[in-house]
C-alpha cells in the first residue's frame, strides 16, 4: 500500500504544483565599485560587535538586580 501511495504522490505532485518560477538570489560576482577603507572596516566591526555584546553585557552587569524579589 505505501508503494502505491508513493507512486501516486510522485506522479501527481508536479501536476498539482503547476509552473513555478525559479527563485534566484541577487548575488554579484564583481568586486565593490569603491574600495572600503580600513577605518570604515574598523567602525563597521565595532558597531556590529557593540550591537551584539552591549545588551548581553547590560544583562550580566545587572543580574543581581534581576534576581531580587520585591
Amino acid at each position: 500500500m505505501p508503494l502505491l501511495l508513493r507512486t501516486i504522490a510522485r506522479r501527481t505532485a508536479p501536476v498539482l504544483r503547476g509552473h513555478t518560477v525559479a527563485q534566484r538570489a541577487n548575488v554579484s560576482g564583481k568586486p565593490a565599485k569603491t574600495a572600503v577603507g580600513p577605518m570604515e572596516t574598523v567602525f563597521g566591526l565595532a558597531m556590529f560587535s557593540m550591537a551584539i555584546l552591549a545588551p548581553s553585557g547590560w544583562i550580566l552587569a545587572h543580574l543581581e538586580d534581576y534576581k531580587k524579589k520585591e
